[in-house]
Formats: structure tokens, sequence, C-alpha cells
């Protein structure tokens, strides 16, 4: 008896990769182990960059913090030690928010905690 292989499955199984590695340079989009082994690597820089977003995200608000703070007499640290010392929960997301499109509410966040 022949040997039986699914040949329709597993050229549908390549071509579905090789559509996903469209654009890439040179081998990487149309040799099938060098556009698997790319693929692969992209799927790992992707899980960890969605990780690393975060902490760029945080890096950002608190720059914006810092600076929005500094015209007004504090660092970011004084600024954040004394919102929770006054009890004041609000997160840097919405503070750095604050600084960059709504700097009177900002001033007034400061002037509470002050």
């Amino acid at each position: 008896m022949p040997r039986s292989v699914n040949h329709v499955a597993s050229r549908a199984k390549r071509k579905r990769i090789l559509k996903l590695t469209r654009g890439y340079f040179g081998a990487r989009k149309n040799v099938w182990t060098v556009a698997k082994n790319t693929w692969e690597k992209g799927l790992t820089y992707a899980y960890r960059d969605r990780r690393n977003k975060k902490r760029t995200f945080r890096a950002l608000w608190i720059q914006r913090i810092n600076a929005a703070a500094r015209l007004e007499g504090l660092s970011y640290s004084q600024l954040m030690g004394k919102l929770h010392k006054a009890g004041i929960e609000i997160n840097r997301k919405v503070l750095a928010d604050l600084a960059m499109n709504n700097p009177e509410a900002f001033k007034a966040v400061v002037d509470k905690v002050k």
C-alpha cells in the first residue's frame, strides 16, 4: 500500500505562513524554512514587546509628570510622595494626561497637596 501524505493540508500550512511573511526582506519572505523561522521569532518578539510596551509608557508618563511638576516647583518624587500622603489616589496615566492636556487641572492637584 502506498504511503499516504496529506499534501493539501501541509501545502495550506506553508502557504498560510508564507502569506504572513509577505513584505519581509530577501529569503525571509519566500524560502519556507527561513520564513518559518523568521515568523516564529517574530512571535517571541511580539510576546516580549507586549510587556515592554507597558514599561515604556510608564516611563513616558513619569517624564511628563516630572516636567510638569518642576514647573510647579516640585520634583516627581516629592509630588508622588505628597499625593500618597494626602490620600489622593490618581494614577500616573491620568496625571500625565492632565499635565499634557489640562495644565490648570494639574496645577489644582499640585496646589491641593502643597
